[in-house]
């Protein structure tokens, strides 16, 4: 293990435990790190974002996905569809996901980080549909924008059971302002509305996770844990290609009734056009 795991991010510190044996791509950014190589019999190429002190961007140093890291994705996501486009097994795609937002920034803004997220979370739902099992692994936190571009798309969602392990549009901050509440009174109501909830385990009552798995310690796992997630990783995008490209294994839980509701309706109304 790494003796510096106190100061690295848990992106960081699991993607070098799924692809420190594996070929690392180099030229991209440095806030983006891939890697090719064979994960239990399985093809993969390993995608995290990191934090990056010397980014170009300051809105981007501590994990954030931005301009550049947007753009890289798309590019790292495209590649191995084109790389593997006429082979008959694709490679499974594995997002390693600890993402605290976008960047924020009047030039993230300026420059367009819409089209520069829009690009990644295109890239892996093209990959999906491609017939790349894409699995995304949430090891820390997965907010906002920063999520929807990197592994909201994937076709099966793992987590890590910890406090720090969090999905959600918003932190808490941001949240209690515009709700015009106080932290302390958002979390009373998120107590009552799973949606709201930061907790991991509320969200996985939302239907959308494929396993959660618990970790005593994220930053420093054991042998034996790190097997674990590995084993579930593979199993995931053993399910994946089973399963194919579509998206509805995250159907069906109690607590999106009303979603389901609303989709049957459409659905009926569609058909009767």
């Amino acid at each position: 293990m790494n003796t510096d795991n106190k100061i690295r991010g848990n992106g960081d510190i699991w993607f070098d435990l799924f692809a420190g044996q594996f070929r690392q791509r180099e030229g991209q950014c440095a806030s983006v790190k891939v890697a090719d190589g064979v994960l239990d019999g399985q093809a993969a190429r390993i995608i995290a974002v990191v934090p990056d002190p010397e980014n170009h961007y300051p809105r981007a140093v501590k994990g954030e996905v931005g301009l550049l890291e947007g753009w890289t994705l798309g590019q790292m996501v495209n590649e191995a569809i084109q790389e593997d486009r006429d082979k008959p097994v694709k490679r499974a795609i594995v997002a390693i996901i600890d993402v605290p937002s976008q960047a924020y920034g009047r030039r993230e803004e300026a420059f367009g980080i819409h089209l520069a997220l829009a690009a990644a979370a295109g890239a892996y739902a093209n990959a999906r549909l491609a017939g790349h099992p894409v699995i995304g692994l949430i090891v820390g936190k997965a907010m906002s924008g920063a999520f929807l571009a990197h592994g909201y798309q994937a076709n099966r969602l793992i987590a890590l059971n910890d406090r720090d392990v969090m999905i959600h549009a918003m932190g808490k901050a941001s949240a209690a302002r515009i709700t015009l509440r106080t932290v302390e009174a958002l979390e009373k109501l998120a107590s009552t509305i799973p949606p709201m909830a930061y907790d991991i385990a509320n969200y996985k009552t939302l239907g959308l996770l494929e396993e959660l798995i618990d970790v005593a310690d994220p930053k420093h796992p054991t042998q034996a844990e790190v097997q674990t997630v590995k084993a579930a990783v593979t199993k995931a995008i053993e399910t994946a290609r089973r399963e194919g490209v579509m998206l509805n294994n995250r159907l069906g839980s109690p607590n999106r009734a009303s979603t389901s509701l609303v989709r049957e309706r459409m659905k009926a109304e569609w058909n009767a056009a």
